[in-house]
C-alpha cells in the first residue's frame, strides 16, 4: 500500500528543522519502503505492506522523536484517500500570484464535515469545501488579509491540521500514483 505521511510544523520559520535525507533514513529504519520526500514540506511518500495507517502514525512519530528529538504529529493518508481529496479540488484553483488555494489535511478525530463549524468562513471572500480527510480553501490574493483562513491560527482545530498548497498537494498525488503502479 502506498501512503503519504504529512508532518505538521516542520521547517517553518526556522523551527523544527529536519533534513529530508535524514528523515528519509528515519522512515527506512522504521521499516518503510520506497521512501520519497517532497521538497521541505514534511511530505513523505512510502509503501508498507504490514501495517495499517492507524498503526503507522505512532511508529513514525516515535522514530522521528528518537532521531530528531522532536514531537511531531504525523497524518497518514492512502493513495485512494488523497485521490478523493485531489479530485475534489476545482481545476481552476491554484497557488499563484492571483490566488492562494490550500488543502488543510485533518487529523482523524476531527475529520467530519462539522469541522467547518469551528472555522471562520467569509462567504463573500472565501471558497471553502469539506471533503473526507481535508478542508479545501481558496481565496483571491487581493483578499487574503480579509479571509477567515487567517483566523485558524489559534483556533480550536489549529493543532489538528497540516496545510499544503494545492500545487504541492497535486504533486504529492502525482508522485503517489507513480509509486502505486
Amino acid at each position: 500500500m502506498v501512503y503519504i505521511a504529512l508532518l505538521r510544523g516542520i521547517n517553518v520559520g526556522g523551527n523544527n528543522k529536519m533534513d529530508m535525507k535524514l528523515l528519509k533514513q528515519t522512515f527506512e529504519q522504521a521499516g518503510m519502503k520506497d521512501v520519497i520526500t517532497y521538497i521541505n514540506t514534511g511530505s513523505i511518500i512510502f509503501s508498507n505492506k504490514g501495517s495499517s495507517k492507524m498503526e503507522l502514525s505512532p511508529v513514525l512519530e516515535e522514530a522521528i522523536f528518537h532521531d530528531f528529538g522532536l514531537q511531531i504529529k504525523v497524518v497518514i493518508r492512502t493513495v485512494d484517500e488523497v485521490a478523493g481529496i485531489i479530485n475534489s479540488i476545482p481545476e481552476t484553483w491554484k497557488n499563484d500570484k492571483e490566488m492562494t488555494s490550500d488543502v488543510l489535511f485533518l487529523w482523524d478525530d476531527i475529520d467530519d464535515e462539522s469541522v467547518l463549524e469551528n472555522v471562520v468562513i467569509k462567504p463573500d471572500i472565501d471558497s471553502v469545501k469539506y471533503v473526507p480527510g481535508a478542508i479545501l480553501w481558496s481565496v483571491d490574493k487581493k483578499n487574503a488579509s480579509k479571509s477567515g483562513k487567517s483566523k485558524i491560527i489559534g483556533s480550536k482545530i489549529y493543532k489538528q491540521i497540516t496545510v499544503r498548497n494545492v500545487n504541492t498537494a497535486r504533486k504529492i498525488y502525482e508522485l503517489m500514483q507513480a509509486q502505486n503502479r
